[in-house]
């Protein structure tokens, strides 16, 4: 069995398709999808439109929450997001759960089990320093969900851990948005079970992130622009 993880994508349509193309070549069974879906400058009402089309498993994300509830200093790319959209995309976001379980092994999340806005496997300082967080809460954050394999985004960092007891954590990084990494590329995961087993490819996928670039900035967001051309954005750079 194999299948495709994305998450993150930030409203970047672009880098979507370009996604979705690399796992059709790859002839994935599924594709799952760990949230942050719209939250961005680029084309968040058809990143909307795809999403229901494709019509995949996918968890709620911190900025899907964000989008539908509302918060107090909202990020102004969930505002973006959040006009672009109508009745039938609220509804898709509203209805999307916190966390599900795929295929029975696969548990899905967005940050961590237990919180959408906690990082699980990885610190970005706002210098863009990249840091693996502590085994000990590594583990912890893993406690009771008792899965071969754990799934969560959040972080846009591409990462793979192993457990102590062997189940296996995987971000597949952000389809949409790099940030820290010194790549434009959109990434993505390729899961596969082989003999019962759980193995993991992390994938990096070329697009046309100059178009995307100038999605952002005809949005008037050139610190995203940037982003998208460079990878090296840092998080309070956006």
């Amino acid at each position: 069995m194999r299948v495709a993880v994305i998450s993150d994508v930030h409203g970047n349509l672009l880098a979507l398709e370009a996604v979705l193309a690399d796992i059709a070549l790859h002839a994935a069974d599924a594709v799952v999808s760990l949230g942050d879906h719209l939250s961005g400058p680029f084309d968040p009402r058809g990143t909307a439109d795809r999403f229901l089309d494709l019509d995949i498993p996918c968890v709620r994300g911190n900025h899907d929450r964000f989008i539908v509830e509302g918060r107090e200093n909202d990020w102004a790319v969930d505002v973006v997001a959040r006009a672009a959209i109508d009745a039938r995309h609220r509804a898709w976001l509203s209805g999307m759960p916190a966390t599900q379980v795929f295929a029975s092994d696969v548990f899905m999340c967005h940050g961590t089990p237990a919180d959408d806005n906690t990082l699980w496997l990885d610190s970005i300082g706002r210098d863009g320093v990249i840091n693996l967080l502590p085994r000990e809460f590594v583990e912890a954050e893993a406690l009771g969900f008792d899965f071969p394999v754990l799934l969560c985004g959040h972080s846009h960092v591409p990462r793979t851990v192993r457990l102590m007891d062997g189940r296996l954590v995987v971000n597949p990084g952000s389809a949409g948005m790099p940030i820290a990494l010194g790549t434009p590329d959109a990434r993505y995961a390729l899961l596969d079970r082989r003999d019962g087993r759980w193995s993991v490819s992390l994938r990096a996928i070329p697009y046309e992130h100059d178009a995307a670039a100038a999605q952002a900035r005809a949005a008037g967001f050139a610190n995203w622009a940037e982003a998208v051309t460079t990878g090296w954005s840092r998080p309070g750079e956006l």
